[in-house]
């Protein structure tokens, strides 16, 4: 069920709405003028290699005026925030990295998931369920893997903390003569390590539109998730297992079907 919602949640993406407004300024000269007054209004969370979105970019709702406090200067901003949870420009930024964190988190469990529910059925893997994965032997004790964890998780995020409070004071990029090191951009670090093809580091717009892509991908891993967890515990069925029955009898195999047991 979650795959199959979230296939369609893919089709609807409004990425290219974004180049289209774009290259539409640009054509018409306005791009320069519009950019320096929204970078000018743009104050939580400017990047130094990344493009404000323009004052007229797609909305979670169409016609709704955007909070001030959401004004086109993060990824996937698309003015939602009903509750006002990031009207304090602190807590917005803090908002910002942690949902950009978790959506990745989420991305590699979902692929987590769903590559080895594939290889049972490819013959590769015995009786694997992601569900029950954390009750199973492994080279260790669980303690001892949950100590480890633990640990590393915490140094790691600590790294990412203190990246926060002072960007930059964690960069691990090799000085090389005559090279430039990229700038510290909290979130994405980038450089050899993390983006050796550079992609991250081009012109503003593209950097802009690779972002949107990410955080859009990442929430709706988050969501992906959510419907493997309900999945798991009230239908009793796999992701893969459930995608095969829906596609098979969709009217009957749905989301709504599952409160009918």
């Amino acid at each position: 069920m979650a795959l199959a919602v979230s296939s369609t949640a893919l089709s609807s993406l409004p990425n290219r709405e974004i180049r289209q407004k774009v290259n539409l300024a640009e054509r018409t000269g306005t791009w320069l003028g519009l950019s320096r007054r929204t970078a000018a209004n743009a104050t939580k969370g400017v990047s130094a290699v990344c493009e404000p979105l323009p004052p007229d970019r797609p909305l979670w709702f169409p016609g709704s005026s955007p909070p001030e406090w959401l004004d086109g200067s993060l990824p996937g901003d698309f003015g939602f925030d009903p509750l006002g949870l990031g009207s304090d420009p602190e807590l917005l930024k803090w908002f910002a990295q942690a949902e950009l964190v978790h959506g990745r988190w989420a991305m590699l469990a979902v692929f987590g998931i769903l590559v080895p529910e594939l290889l049972e059925r490819l013959g590769y893997v015995d009786n694997f369920n992601w569900y029950d994965a954390g009750a199973r032997e492994y080279f260790t004790d669980h303690t001892t893997l949950f100590v480890a964890q633990m640990g590393l998780m915490g140094w790691v995020e600590g790294r990412r903390w203190a990246d926060m409070l002072n960007p930059g004071c964690v960069d691990i990029e090799p000085k090389v003569p005559h090279i430039t090191n990229p700038k510290p951009d909290v979130g994405y670090p980038g450089g050899l390590w993390f983006d050796p093809m550079d992609w991250g580091r081009g012109s503003p717009e593209p950097v802009m539109v690779l972002r949107t892509k990410e955080i859009k991908n990442g929430r709706l891993a988050m969501l992906a998730f959510v419907g493997f967890w309900f999945q798991a515990i009230y239908v009793g069925a796999d992701p893969v297992e459930n995608l095969m029955a829906h596609l098979a009898d969709p009217g009957h195999c749905n989301v709504f079907s599952a409160f009918t047991r």
